[in-house]
C-alpha cells in the first residue's frame, strides 16, 4: 500500500522559508519582511488581471492611467514596483533597495496607501541576500488569485500573523488577537450595520473578522464603515496593509498616535466596539494630565497606575445611543479596589454591563495571566431589531448581568495553547442571544459552572465584583479553584504594588534632593 504524502499548505511553505531567515532578523522584524513581499505579489497579480482587462476591452490607450485600475479598487503599480521586476533583480546585489523602492512608488501612486508600507526598510536591515532571494522565489510560485474564494493572501496574513505573535511570545506580539477571541466578540454583538471601532487595533483583525462575520451572514459589507486607532508606527502600517489587501476601507486616523493623549477620533460615536487593549498598562498619562477628559465624565479619574479603566470610559464615551462593545481585559478589572472600584460602581449603576465572560488559561501568545470580555449595552430595553433577515425581538434586560465562566471550555492548539473551535463559539454565543430573547423563559436557563443570569441587587451584596465564579454555581468548589490561575494574578497585583512602593520612594528622594540633602 502506498504510504500517503502529506502536502504542506501555501501558508507552511511560506512559512518555513521566511524561518530562513530567522538569526539574522529578529521575529519583531521578519513579519515587515514576509508581508511586505506578499502584498507585493498580491498587488501586482491584481493589477495584471485589471491591465489583461482593459486590454481585452480594446482599451490599451488606458493601461498606464492610474485611474483605470484604482476605480476597480486595483492599486496602479509603475513598472519599476512590479513583481516581475523584482523577480528579474532577484539575485542583484541591490535587491533590497530596489524591494523598497518599489513599496516607496506604490505608496506615492495610490493614495489610499499613505502611510502603509515600510520606508526604506529592506535595505537597512542587512538581510542575508541568498536567503532573501530563496523567500522570492517561494512567494513568486503563489497564484494569489487563483481561487478567490479561498482568500489565499487573507489566509496567509492570518497564518503569518498568528506565526509571529506566538514565536514573539511574553511582552510582545501584541499586534494580534487570537482568531478565536475574535470570532466570538463578533458573534456575540453582531456588527451588522452601522460604525465598528477599535481603540487599540493592532494589525487590524477584528476589523478583519467582523467582515467576514458579515459575509458569513449573508449582509453587506457597504452597511459598515470602520474606525481605529493604533500607537506603535510599525504596526499602524501592517494594518493599513492588512486591510488593503482585502479592499477594506478603514479611518485609522492621520497618524500612529495614543488614544488617550492624542484621540484621533473625538467626535465618534460608534454602534459597535471592538477591543483587546494592552493590559494592565501601566504610567499611561502624567500624574496631572487628562484629570479632565471629557471621556470619563460623571466617573472617578482613572487612576495612573493602570490604564484599565480608562480603556473601559473611553469605549464607553465613543458608544451611540445603541451601541454595544465587547473587549478582553485582564481580571484584575474584574475586583480592583481605589478609583477602579469606584467607577466600577457606577458602570454597574449606570446599567452599562450586559455580560461578563472569564475565559480559559493559556488564550493569548503574550500573556500567560487570566483575561475576561466584557459586553457593554447602552440600551438594555425591550426592542425589536432587523439584523439582515433575521428578526430579533429584544426583551427589556435592565439590572441584569449574565455571567459565564468558560475555564473548561476550549480546545489545545499548537501544543500550549487553547483556542475555541466554532462548536463552543456557537453554544456560548446561542446562550447569550437566547437569554437576551423576548421568549428567553423557554430557551435559556442557568447552567452549573456555565452560566447565570444575576439582578444587580446580587452584585450590589458582593460589593460590585464581577468575578463570574461568585455568582455561577459549581458542583465542586476546590475543582473551580486553579492555582496557576490564581497564582498569576496574585504575581500582578505583586508587581504593581512593587512598582507603586518604587515610585513612592523616588518622590520622597525627590523631595529631600529639593532641600538640599545628599543621599
Amino acid at each position: 500500500m502506498a504510504k500517503k504524502v502529506q502536502t504542506k499548505s501555501t501558508e507552511e511553505i511560506l512559512w518555513d522559508s521566511a524561518n530562513k531567515l530567522r538569526g539574522s532578523v529578529e521575529p519583531s522584524e521578519y513579519k515587515h519582511v514576509v508581508l511586505s513581499l506578499i502584498f507585493l505579489k498580491f498587488a501586482n497579480d491584481k493589477f495584471l488581471k485589471r491591465r489583461q482587462e482593459l486590454i481585452n476591452e480594446h482599451k490599451e490607450a488606458f493601461i498606464e492611467i492610474p485611474e483605470f485600475y484604482q476605480a476597480e479598487n486595483v492599486f496602479y503599480l509603475p513598472e519599476e514596483s512590479r513583481w516581475t521586476y523584482i523577480i528579474e533583480n532577484a539575485k542583484q546585489e541591490d535587491i533590497t533597495l530596489k524591494v523598497d523602492s518599489a513599496l516607496k512608488t506604490i505608496e506615492r501612486t495610490n493614495k489610499s496607501l499613505e502611510g502603509a508600507l515600510p520606508d526604506n526598510y529592506f535595505s537597512r536591515l542587512g538581510l542575508d541576500q541568498s536567503k532573501f532571494s530563496s523567500l522570492l522565489d517561494t512567494i513568486n510560485n503563489i497564484d494569489t488569485l487563483k481561487d478567490e474564494a479561498q482568500d489565499i493572501v487573507g489566509r496567509v496574513y492570518e497564518y503569518f500573523l498568528s506565526k509571529f505573535a506566538i514565536a514573539e511570545g511574553k511582552g510582545k506580539g501584541e499586534f494580534y488577537t487570537p482568531k478565536s477571541i475574535v470570532n466570538l466578540i463578533a458573534e456575540m454583538i453582531e456588527p451588522y450595520k452601522g460604525k465598528i471601532y477599535d481603540p487599540s487595533c493592532g494589525s487590524g483583525g477584528m476589523f478583519v473578522q467582523s467582515l467576514k462575520f458579515i459575509e458569513k451572514h449573508q449582509g453587506n459589507k457597504k452597511d459598515i464603515s470602520i474606525y481605529g486607532q493604533e500607537l506603535t508606527n510599525t504596526t499602524f502600517k501592517l494594518a493599513k496593509m492588512n486591510l488593503a489587501i482585502r479592499g477594506i476601507s478603514a479611518n485609522l486616523g492621520n497618524k500612529a498616535a495614543d488614544t488617550f493623549s492624542d484621540d484621533q477620533h473625538k467626535d465618534l460615536k460608534a454602534d459597535y466596539i471592538m477591543a483587546n487593549p494592552p493590559f494592565n498598562l501601566k504610567d499611561w498619562r502624567a500624574e496631572n494630565e487628562l484629570t479632565n477628559d471629557a471621556r470619563w465624565a460623571g466617573y472617578e479619574v482613572p487612576p495612573k497606575s493602570n490604564a484599565n479603566y480608562a480603556w473601559i470610559l473611553n469605549m464607553i464615551s465613543k458608544l451611540s445611543q445603541n451601541g454595544v462593545a465587547g473587549f478582553i481585559l485582564a481580571n484584575g478589572a474584574l475586583s480592583g479596589g481605589g478609583e477602579e472600584y469606584k467607577i466600577r460602581k457606577q458602570i454597574i449603576e449606570n446599567d452599562l454591563v450586559e455580560a461578563i465572560l472569564i475565559l480559559p488559561g493559556s488564550m493569548f501568545y503574550s500573556t500567560d495571566i487570566s483575561v475576561s470580555m466584557w459586553i457593554i449595552n447602552r440600551n438594555k430595553l425591550e426592542r425589536t431589531v432587523e439584523l439582515n433577515d433575521v428578526i430579533k425581538h429584544y426583551r427589556d434586560r435592565r439590572n441584569e448581568v449574565l455571567f459565564f465562566d468558560l475555564r473548561r471550555e476550549g480546545v489545545p492548539f499548537e501544543k500550549k495553547f487553547i483556542e475555541f473551535d466554532e462548536d463552543t463559539i456557537s453554544k456560548i454565543s446561542q446562550t447569550y442571544h437566547n437569554w437576551q430573547q423576548i421568549d428567553f423563559e423557554s430557551t435559556y436557563q442557568n447552567i452549573e459552572e456555565f452560566c447565570k443570569s444575576v439582578h444587580i441587587d446580587e452584585i450590589r451584596k458582593k460589593d460590585y465584583s464581577l468575578v463570574p465564579s461568585k455568582f455561577i454555581d459549581f458542583k465542586n468548589i476546590e475543582e473551580n479553584f486553579n492555582f496557576d490561575e490564581k497564582m498569576n494574578e496574585i504575581k500582578t497585583e505583586l508587581s504593581s504594588l512593587f512598582e507603586q512602593e518604587e515610585a513612592l520612594k523616588n518622590d520622597v528622594v525627590n523631595v529631600f534632593k529639593s532641600l538640599g540633602y545628599e543621599l
